[in-house]
């Protein structure tokens, strides 16, 4: 019994094609990358009583507290509001790379890249 090999299928157009098109997803994502990079995420704890601004990279860019946080009898206080507001700045930074991959990849989780 002879196997039948469909004849012209196009397999290697296909293969082609589909390179081409993780080529341009990666570039799309390369691009990402950097541009969630180059943004600022600001985010408050405390009612606004201490605002923290990462950038992309999640390094911290400025802190901000307001005058009457600051109690010397209750530093513990103020260390959560701190460690709060940079905690959701650090959360949005990774919601908004996840939501805006995801609308690169039809949302495939790739490992590694997110």
């Amino acid at each position: 019994m002879k196997a039948r090999v469909p004849k012209n299928s196009g397999g290697a157009q296909n293969m082609n094609q589909m390179i081409r098109q993780a080529q341009k997803m990666q570039d799309q994502i390369t691009e990402l990358q950097e541009d969630i990079e180059s943004r600022e995420f600001t985010a408050t704890a405390g009612g606004g009583a201490v605002e923290v601004t990462l950038s992309g990279k999640k390094e911290i860019k400025s802190l901000n507290l307001k005058p009457e946080i600051v109690d010397p009898e209750d530093i513990e206080m103020l260390q959560d509001l701190i460690i709060s507001a940079i905690n959701e700045a650090v959360n949005n930074i990774e919601t908004t790379t996840e939501s805006e991959m995801s609308k690169i990849t039809g949302g495939v989780s790739i490992p590694g890249m997110f």
